[in-house]
């Protein structure tokens, strides 16, 4: 029997370090909820099991903070955005509706953790700001009679109150209470269900955590308008009537360096990439022309001097051509023609810049006015011709 208790034992030696090493792959596999499942919550819209509908919280456009993805402390400045002078929440009115309705005010305080009786205290801390970022979040609706919770991702635009750490608490359009969402949920792991809306990347989804330090919080909240161009501080815990009056916006408006989560595409490591414009070097223009040969360019004359129009060819019309003789004019400087088959020797600088609608041709041409670079003046190429005496 001792022999048996000795192997019993010894495999139990064996085999506690082989349960340790599973049970260190459990908790390395639960780091970051894969299996999580996101509601998208867009504005104007409810969403599920809402306490109320509030209309006019929310913004359709708004100019997104470029310091977007990960966790941001509910202090930066920019972070939230908001109207100058104007509250796009109506808190008080939250508060009559919930002490009109006793069971949802019980639900809703269970929340955050105070009585019904201390909810416009609570409320009267708050401030109402507009979401610049899609931020995720855990949404607590109301269900037969409780509050139910679930994590869901607010589109940037949307109207919420923020506390003193400057984390959201209420969904403005609905009166739904918020609470921070699990930190072991990763966003680009999870799936999403709902309607999504342009811009949405899970990569850019955006953790809002209170200040570091347990004891910190936020007098005033500096906010950018709507448009983007200016910034404006909100003292904590009012409405938008003690506004500041429009500052320049903080440094946090300067998009963020390479390597931080963006909208745009990234190569597999967080880096954006940058879209490669193509050379135009050898491509031809709309005209049939490489551009390496000058749009301006005219090729030399060698000293011959452009055919013109006498009043005399004016009066005659234009003249069919021929290449059956050589005639020179005695008055005129005009091109030599030879025997058909024949011509000048191209320039050797360059092409003659064809005419409009014509691409590039053999270097050997019949003397043609579409060989010719001069303008409009010379339309028709003229023929030889007799002088005619005057």
């Amino acid at each position: 029997m001792a022999e048996i208790n000795f192997r019993i034992s010894r495999r139990g030696v064996l085999l506690a370090p082989f349960g340790a090493l599973l049970m260190s792959v459990g908790v390395l596999s639960g780091c970051g909820d894969a299996g999580a499942t996101i509601a998208r919550l867009t504005v104007g819209a409810p969403g599920p099991d809402p306490y109320t509908v509030m209309l006019g919280s929310d913004r359709q456009q708004i100019a997104p903070s470029p310091q977007r993805g990960g966790e941001r402390s509910g202090d930066q400045p920019g972070l939230y955005g908001g109207t100058r002078k104007a509250a796009n929440c109506d808190p008080q009115g939250m508060v009559r509706f919930l002490q009109a309705n006793p069971d949802k005010a019980k639900a809703w305080a269970s929340v955050h953790k105070i009585t019904p009786s201390a909810i416009p205290a609570f409320v009267a801390r708050l401030t109402p700001v507009l979401l610049r970022v899609d931020t995720l979040v855990t949404n607590h609706g109301f269900r037969e009679g409780r509050a139910v919770s679930s994590p869901a991702v607010l589109q940037a635009g949307m109207g919420v109150l923020v506390d003193q750490n400057g984390t959201p608490v209420v969904k403005c359009n609905c009166g739904n209470p918020l609470t921070g969402p699990d930190r072991k949920i990763s966003t680009r792991n999870a799936s999403y269900t709902g309607r999504s809306w342009p811009g949405f990347d899970a990569r850019t989804v955006t953790k809002i955590v209170p200040p570091a330090g347990a004891k910190t919080t936020i007098n005033v909240f500096v906010l950018v308008d709507v448009d983007g161009d200016v910034a404006f501080q909100r003292p904590s815990a009012t409405d938008g009537d003690a506004d500041s009056p429009p500052t320049p916006l903080p440094p946090t408006e300067t998009p963020p360096p390479t390597g931080t989560p963006t909208d745009g595409p990234t190569d597999g490591t967080g880096t954006p990439r940058t879209p490669v414009t193509p050379t135009e070097t050898g491509v031809p223009t709309e005209t049939g022309v490489p551009t390496e040969v000058p749009p301006t360019e005219v090729p030399p004359t060698t000293g011959v001097p452009a055919p013109t129009i006498t009043q005399e060819e004016d009066r005659r019309g234009p003249v069919e051509p021929t290449v059956t003789e050589t005639t020179t004019s005695e008055t005129t400087s005009e091109p030599t023609v030879t025997e058909t088959g024949t011509s000048m020797p191209p320039p050797e600088t360059s092409e003659p810049e064809p005419g409009p609608g014509t691409g590039p041709g053999p270097t050997s041409l019949a003397p043609s006015v579409e060989t010719r670079p001069e303008g409009p003046s010379a339309p028709v190429a003229p023929a030889p011709r007799t002088p005619v005496e005057t």
